[in-house]
């Protein structure tokens, strides 16, 4: 008997510790969903104050590009819609903060924009990053792969026939000649105004087997122009 008693208040026991994690495991869950709910509203809302700014910038609004070497002015081109609002949209959410120049190659040009750089462990991927979408092509006959030219990197032609967009990466021309084989094949959406030679400062940092600078050179953000 006693030991029938001893059994029921084990099990008595563990009922209770399993109704209790269980309850504890609710609240959780019930935390987390009210948390993503939150999460996404502000991310709405940031969304839509974004927007606003947007539809408030003039046709070829200005950027500064403020890198760990000097900052690179530029301007978006109005006949490039979508890609003017792309890269508007990610400068003023600050989605381009403390990413680095991952790709640099002398007498050609400098890379961008890819999140995973803000991680050193995820070098091995460098260049493979960027949001969940691509951007259409939007090529405009008089924008030229002149120095300075700011245009949107992509995936090669074989698994992107439409020659669409990275949703982030982008590099600007060190060399117009070297680059000029690229007109039609690559969407040109703005050009320097100012910072040249920041750009040709980069491309003459030294870099590994794979183009990515031994130092790393930052784009501590990028915001309109004053």
């Amino acid at each position: 008997m006693k030991r029938i008693l001893t059994i029921t208040l084990c099990c008595l026991g563990a009922a209770a510790l399993v109704c209790s994690c269980g309850g504890n495991a609710a609240k959780k869950a019930e935390k987390a969903a009210e948390q993503a709910a939150a999460d996404s509203i502000a991310a709405a809302e940031l969304n839509q104050r974004t927007m606003d700014k947007i539809a408030q910038l003039p046709e070829e609004p200005v950027f500064d590009i403020i890198t760990s070497m000097g900052v690179i002015k530029v301007k978006l081109y109005a006949q490039t819609p979508r890609h003017r609002e792309n890269f508007a949209k990610l400068a003023l959410n600050k989605y381009y903060d403390g990413m680095l120049f991952h790709r640099v190659i002398s007498g050609f040009m400098i890379q961008g924009g890819d999140p995973l750089t803000k991680d050193a462990a995820n070098k091995s991927r460098f260049g493979t990053g960027g949001p969940d979408y691509t951007v259409p092509a939007e090529f405009v006959p008089e924008y030229k792969h002149k120095k300075g030219a700011l245009a949107a990197a992509r995936r090669g032609d074989a698994v992107n026939p439409y020659k669409e967009s990275s949703g982030s990466q982008f590099y600007l021309v060190q060399d117009a000649e070297a680059c000029a084989q690229l007109d039609g094949d690559y969407t040109v959406f703005g050009e320097t105004l100012e910072g040249l030679d920041v750009i040709d400062k980069i491309a003459a940092v030294q870099t590994d087997a794979r183009d990515c600078p031994v130092q790393d050179v930052k784009i501590v953000t990028i915001k309109l122009a004053e």
